[in-house]
């Protein structure tokens, strides 16, 4: 079995869960790592076997295929448009840009040259939100009308050791958690059509108390506290709330209400998770899941399904496109906060296909 040669540039804190899970799929397999700063890739190349090396050397390997671009989000749309540019397909880290034009760019630069595109979150891969979408689509709550969802935590200058980013242009709690949200729900909703958002930043610098960083004060350039609401084509209107200001909450992730049933989804920054439905004048029962990939850190199964795909000669479903819309969705609400307006969203994106049911653990179709 031919396997698809992959490469990784970034090799911080996430670069290991993507290390770790990617041996778990047989049809694809790591072969170098590169950073701007090459002893840092040489090191993490040392914790897997790897070779470790400079971005410019990993960009000219004929044996990898696809690169997986795990910078920070400034970074995200130079290094993508070097990847494609050098002829390989590209997984990034979310968000796939800053802000939507250069985005735009990753994407049209792919469609010039033949190539594939891929963002995470893969998260909605996992057989939690699988299960979820299976139950959805089989008419388990009817017709979806309305949904919540709610991220909130304290801030991740608490335990990151390098927090400085989540602040800055490209970071706050949208960018950062809101891709595994939105992700979700388009997966299980469809594309969104309008958003009304409100946001505040009520501190200008944040306390680092996380090593070694303990005690540093941190710009805010970005709202830390988003909410608003989403109105999806099919009619479904769910209300989200972002935050880096929550000490503590009892809010479920997300929240489904249909015009049969309610649903609860499991953390879509997990893979797995327990659903449950409870029907109109019933309670809430858990749900057999149905799909596989749940127990466990599957970060990178979006990178193998690109592989898969590329094996296949199909669509991959973590695609640069369902990005594009998501990244617009959460610009949008930063738009409807400064101007006081509803705001339309301009892309459309098909749901991704739903993975096969009762797959095992690194096996994708």
């Amino acid at each position: 079995m031919r396997k698809v040669g992959i490469g990784i540039i970034g090799c911080g804190v996430i670069s290991t869960a993507y290390l770790k899970a990617a041996q778990r799929f047989p049809f694809m397999e790591v072969r170098a790592l590169a950073d701007m700063r090459s002893e840092i890739a040489e090191r993490q190349g040392a914790a897997f076997g790897l070779p470790g090396m400079r971005v410019d050397q990993l960009l000219k390997r004929d044996d990898v295929e696809i690169i997986v671009n795990l910078t920070v989000p400034l970074a995200h749309t130079d290094v993508s448009l070097a990847v494609l540019n050098a002829g390989k397909h590209v997984h990034s880290e979310k968000p796939l840009g800053i802000n939507v034009a250069e985005a735009r760019k990753v994407m049209e630069l792919a469609a010039q040259k033949n190539l594939r595109v891929g963002c995470a979150p893969d998260t909605f891969l996992g057989g939690g939100h699988q299960t979820a979408r299976k139950l959805i689509d089989d008419g388990a709550i009817g017709t979806p009308v309305a949904g919540s969802v709610f991220f909130g935590c304290p801030g991740h200058e608490r335990w990151h050791p390098a927090p400085g980013f989540y602040y800055l242009r490209g970071g706050g709690p949208m960018l950062d958690m809101g891709p595994y949200y939105i992700t979700d729900l388009v997966q299980l909703l469809g594309p969104v059509a309008s958003v009304m958002g409100s946001t505040a930043r009520p501190k200008t610098e944040r306390l680092v108390t996380s090593q070694p960083m303990n005690g540093a004060l941190i710009p805010v350039e970005v709202a830390t506290h988003v909410a608003g609401t989403l109105e999806f084509e099919s009619g479904a209107v769910v209300s989200i709330t972002m935050s880096f200001d929550v000490p503590k909450h009892r809010h479920a992730p997300i929240e489904i209400y249909g015009d049969k049933g309610s649903m609860l989804v499991p953390d879509p920054n997990r893979f797995g998770g327990e659903v449950q439905v409870a029907r109109t004048g019933g309670e809430w029962e858990a749900m057999p899941l149905t799909h596989g990939h749940v127990e466990g850190e599957f970060r990178s199964i979006g990178v193998a399904d690109m592989a898969s795909a590329i094996l296949n000669d199909r669509p991959h479903r973590a695609s640069g496109a369902l990005a594009l819309h998501v990244l617009e969705v959460m610009e949008a609400f930063q738009t409807s906060a400064d101007e006081g307006r509803r705001v339309e969203i301009e892309s459309r994106v098909e749901r991704p296909a739903m993975l096969p049911a009762g797959r095992e653990t690194g096996q994708i179709d």
